[in-house]
């Protein structure tokens, strides 16, 4: 029988496997793991469940459970992880090694999933979670597809995957991704999986929007001046310097987290709630961006790359003294977009990207700027703009700033918050933004998941600054200290337009 959960997470969940691709790898223990064992322990992953762990490391499932287990007590986002209840998740856990391009792996595969099936009562429904480096994804898919793996021969079963980003690292091989996954999956068992939209205050976005009737009517271009959207880190690459050289913040960031986070602030109502619908709208939104030329780029984009520096009282250094980073790079730790978006609801007001590493604060947040009353009579009393800022990251909340009289017998306005916290409104949650996500994905909800066409319309979009920025082997890459807000040059491309960066306090 279906699990009916105990906690926020969504829906009944009926038995199933998970097979766990890259199972020894640094993200399955640090997220995807400590998910599922969040999930099992709130009876959100069904109430029969087997995860099996492959990869090429060579393990049995006693070595398997002991290894994750102790990544699992040290790193895991769900608080202290109790041992009886861990005990009872680990026993559910199982390995299977293998290469991912030989079909001999992926027959011994099929025949452990069919064995423990038939153990544990666990039907025919699978998920597979390609947590591995993206260059196995193709032979990953393909061994799927020819083990009949990615189809069950129960009617009323269902089979699904999750592929962890960066989907394609460009345009063209996206498309070829996506033409890959498609000749074994169907769209709807395909899940493309970004943890930005798994945080409660991105989904509170649409909630906030279409929720309120005080929101709605002033969120388009008659009362938004700007939109500002900072997606901050204070870390450098630490010891990702060759997977970070072939990457840079533009691939890595704006192609998927920022812009994410682009198409849910200028999103149109949506017919329903559904995964169709919401993606379909947020299609539109990437469609309506301004295609970027070479000309516009000058004026519109800026990258940079952070040197040595001070964070929280430590000399850090600079991106090419950083281990596996070629000390001439010109790879970007830093960018900063100026974007519009060509509809009717959102001409003429343009949105601030940025994004970097190295940055004077961990901080994702996104900022509504209204635009001034039309007519100021406090013109002279120093009176800011109203603000709307949404916190994504570490602390998830709102705050809402307006100008208000101080006391006293003069007319002297000051700036003041009205300021909404996640964990003081609603307690604190160990929930983390994977869980969130698996739960939707064992229930077959992927409206918080991309489809193929939004993948691919946001690649359409940094496609031309790459082609630039690679054709351009002489232009320096503007340097920024570690500890700072970014270049110069970031600021300038604001400055222009008359408007400053809302830093993150």
């Amino acid at each position: 029988m279906p699990a009916q959960n105990r906690s926020g997470y969504g829906g009944v969940v009926e038995p199933c496997t998970v097979i766990l691709f890259g199972a020894s790898g640094d993200l399955a223990k640090r997220k995807v793991i400590p998910a599922m064992f969040d999930l099992a322990t709130h009876q959100a992953l069904g109430s029969r469940y087997a995860i099996v762990g492959f990869a090429r490391t060579n393990m049995t499932d006693d070595s398997f459970r002991s290894n994750i287990g102790e990544a699992a007590k040290t790193i895991s986002e769900v608080g202290p992880i109790d041992p009886q209840q861990w005990s009872e998740f680990a026993a559910n856990l199982y390995y299977s090694p293998g290469d991912y391009a030989k079909p001999e792996s992926y027959e011994a595969l099929a025949k452990r999933l069919a064995q423990l099936s038939a153990e544990k009562n666990l039907g025919d429904n699978r998920l597979f979670y390609i947590s591995t480096p993206p260059e196995v994804y193709p032979d990953i898919v393909e061994q799927i597809g020819k083990a009949g793996l990615n189809k069950s021969a129960n009617p009323e079963s269902w089979v699904r995957i999750i592929i962890e980003k960066p989907f394609g690292r460009d345009l063209a091989s996206a498309q070829d991704l996506n033409r890959k996954v498609l000749s074994v999956f169907n769209e709807n068992q395909v899940y493309r999986i970004d943890h930005y939209l798994g945080k409660d205050t991105v989904q509170n976005l649409l909630v906030l929007r279409f929720g309120n009737g005080i929101f709605e009517p002033l969120w388009n271009r008659n009362y938004v001046d700007h939109v500002q959207i900072t997606a901050g880190e204070t870390l450098g690459v630490e010891r990702r310097g060759g997977f970070y050289e072939g990457t840079g913040a533009l691939r890595d960031m704006i192609q998927s987290h920022v812009l994410q986070l682009t198409s849910l602030v200028a999103v149109e109502p949506p017919a329903s709630f559904g995964a169709t619908a919401v993606r379909n709208e947020k299609l539109k939104v990437l469609q309506s961006i301004r295609p970027f030329n070479p000309e516009m780029m000058a004026q519109s984009v800026v990258r940079g790359q952070y040197a040595a520096g001070n964070i929280g009282g430590k000399d850090v250094p600079g991106y090419r003294q950083e281990q596996g980073v070629d000390p001439h790079s010109r790879t970007e730790t830093f960018v900063a977009a100026r974007v519009l978006i060509d509809n009717w609801r959102w001409a003429g007001v343009p949105f601030y990207l940025r994004t970097g590493k190295r940055l004077a604060k961990r901080s994702t947040e996104i900022v509504i700027q209204f635009r001034n009353a039309p007519h100021m009579v406090f013109r002279d009393k120093g009176i800011e703009p109203n603000r709307l800022v949404l916190n994504i990251q570490p602390d998830e909340g709102i705050s809402i700033s307006f100008g208000a009289k101080r006391p006293g017998t003069e007319m002297n306005i000051g700036n003041v918050n009205m300021n909404f916290s996640y964990e003081q409104g609603f307690g604190k949650s160990t929930r983390p933004a994977y869980a969130t996500l698996l739960n939707d994905c064992v229930r077959g909800d992927a409206t918080l998941f991309d489809s193929g066409d939004n993948v691919e319309a946001a690649w359409a979009l940094v496609d031309p600054i790459l082609d630039v920025w690679s054709a351009t082997k002489t232009a320096t890459v503007p340097q920024y200290a570690a500890g700072s807000w970014g270049p110069a040059e970031s600021d300038a491309l604001i400055e222009r337009d008359g408007r400053h960066w809302h830093n993150p306090q």
